[in-house]
């Protein structure tokens, strides 16, 4: 599949690049990675993703490029979907994505519903960018500073700073290649670990407060509503890595972060929220995700849904009778 990939990349000019809506380090790294390899190789390309980027991921090179705003599909003869389980988690623009024609989809997810005309899929893979790396490597494109940096970042930040579960060999030795090509270490980590607004450390603090752990202490629950964003003057790319804390709770196997969206609900009494799981490794909380229409990893997965908190909760609560371990 890399083989026809590549040929597809060689005989298209104008590439779209998109990643996942709310993006992390890994779906911004390979967006950027990618993009960046495909222009050393001659092709018009457009970064696009609908979401702000993250203040800790803005000293990312090229970064600034990323547009939120999508043109029309037929300005495109190809779109390579990075680190989505399925085209509509884009946002808004999958329905313009979908009629461009050629869709090249690249991702790790053990949920991927292969919705590309080609996919690249890897489940095996610790993060996209490094799927990205062995693609850019194929290719015969050198992989500069610039492109290094971001491949780094996105294993860096999708292994949890190589704590996760699905750190393995080649997180090492592509972070290592990486580092050789340029990288720098130390200024990464500053960026992604060792800078916070006043803003989101007041939003720790009531995200920490809102923290409620079950019975058996297996399962943790962070909630941050749309007032606590507005009372520390924060946006929604600032809860990332917050649901970390929950986690890291003595005797917690799954961590859950609830966080209530802007979008308005079919009923006055529900609001949307997005529900971000989190596994110590022993769970797959991808199968409470896929239960819920979402999606991601045995260790780290997600859905949306439109709900009362009050009932939100215990519907997780139930499923945790049934995925978490028990003593």
């Amino acid at each position: 599949m890399m083989k026809s990939i590549i040929r597809q990349l060689a005989i298209h000019n104008r590439i779209l690049l998109a990643s996942h809506t709310r993006p992390d380090g890994d779906a911004i790294g390979a967006l950027l990675s990618m993009g960046l390899a495909l222009e050393k190789k001659g092709c018009q390309i457009t970064l696009y993703n609908e979401s702000s980027i993250p203040a800790v991921y803005r000293f990312l090179p090229s970064v600034h490029r990323i547009r939120e705003q999508l043109p029309a599909a037929a300005e495109f003869d190809a779109a390579v979907i990075l680190d989505c389980g399925n085209l509509e988690r884009v946002g808004a623009a999958s329905a313009v994505i979908s009629r461009i024609p050629v869709i090249i989809n690249i991702d790790h997810h053990t949920t991927n519903d292969h919705f590309g005309h080609y996919n690249l899929v890897d489940e095996s893979a610790c993060a996209t960018s490094e799927i990205i790396f062995r693609l850019v490597r194929a290719m015969e494109v050198e992989i500069d500073p610039m492109m290094a940096t971001a491949i780094y970042t996105g294993i860096l930040t999708d292994t949890g700073s190589f704590r996760f579960p699905n750190t393995n060999r080649a997180a090492f030795s592509i972070c290592e290649a990486m580092v050789a090509a340029g990288v720098q270490p130390f200024v990464v980590a500053q960026h992604v670990y060792g800078t916070s607004s006043m803003g989101r450390i007041r939003l720790l603090n009531l995200a920490l407060d809102s923290i409620e752990v079950s019975h058996d202490g297996h399962l943790s629950i962070m909630t941050v509503t749309q007032d606590m964003l507005k009372d520390t003057g924060t946006r929604p790319e600032d809860t990332d890595g917050l649901i970390n804390y929950a986690r890291w709770i003595q005797d917690v196997e799954v961590a859950v972060l609830i966080r209530e969206l802007k979008n308005k609900a079919t009923k006055p009494e529900h609001s949307h929220f997005h529900v971000s799981l989190r596994s110590n490794g022993d769970v797959d909380v991808a199968r409470i995700a896929v239960s819920f229409g979402g999606g991601g990893h045995a260790g780290a997965a997600g859905f949306s849904i439109e709900s009362e908190l009050s009932a939100l909760k215990a519907v997780i609560y139930h499923f945790s009778d049934h995925f978490v371990e028990k003593p």
